[in-house]
């Protein structure tokens, strides 16, 4: 696979919290237009990848590029102009406020108005849901609902790449469908995911490619099919042996 078919590239990055080192020499090739779904033990080091990538922790050494443009420790303003979006775990909403407001907080970085109209009006076709409560609260919507609504707002951006932590926490299984179906939707439309979820199963299921970081490095690079065929997967972080696994729709 030629380097153009990266979009994002992290080469022996460092990084870590004082004096803990937590990203050991963390390689990754990320593939432009898929759904790379990121497992691996607790404290392996997942989290703090996509902080690393995002400028909200200090790579120590190594590089990270995107495009093949060095973008290590650039600003997390300097990010989302160059078309990277990120989804942290948990809610991050502004929860007084209107759903519409929160979508126009979303494209803050867009200096153009006619862009950030144009926009909003494409968010509210695409998710119908939050044109109908678009003057609702948004600490009234459903714990889904406030995750469809933090997508919805990143989207302004019309980012190359998503991070999205954890998207599936605190939800019914019915709304993680809808969640992940949503993320399928945007990869089909040529937007690059790098996704961080409990359920490494079903995350590595609706996966274009895995990662397997243990200890602060990428054990196992793969297609998600192979990953999820592969035993030593199997035993250690999902559940025991597999059968042929069977794609979400």
């Amino acid at each position: 696979m030629s380097a153009s078919e990266h979009l994002l590239v992290l080469d022996r990055v460092y990084a870590g919290y004082g004096k803990m080192s937590i990203l050991n020499g963390t390689t990754a090739n990320i593939h432009r237009g898929a759904i790379t779904t990121v497992i691996g033990p607790n404290g392996a080091g997942k989290s703090t990848m996509f902080k690393a990538v995002f400028g909200l922790l200090p790579v120590r050494s190594g590089s990270i590029a995107l495009d093949r443009r060095e973008i290590t420790n650039f600003s997390p303003r300097q990010l989302l102009d160059a078309g990277v979006v990120y989804i942290p775990q948990g809610r991050n909403i502004f929860p007084e406020l209107s759903v519409r407001h929160n979508l126009e907080f979303g494209g803050i970085a867009l200096s153009d108005q006619a862009t950030l109209a144009s926009r909003m009006a494409a968010i509210m076709q695409r998710f119908p849901m939050l044109r109908e409560k678009a003057n609702a609260q948004a600490s009234t919507l459903s714990g889904g609902q406030q995750k469809m609504l933090e997508v919805a707002r990143g989207l302004l951006l019309d980012p190359k790449l998503i991070l999205i932590d954890e998207p599936s926490i605190g939800l019914s299984p019915l709304m993680v469908q809808e969640v992940f179906s949503i993320l399928k939707d945007l990869r089909d439309k040529g937007v690059t995911i790098l996704l961080i979820e409990q359920n490494a199963k079903q995350a590595l299921q609706i996966a274009d490619y895995g990662l397997v970081l243990e200890q602060g490095q990428n054990r196992i690079g793969d297609t998600a099919q192979k990953i999820l065929a592969d035993p030593r997967v199997a035993q250690l972080f999902l559940g025991g042996g597999l059968a042929e696994p069977e794609r979400v729709s």
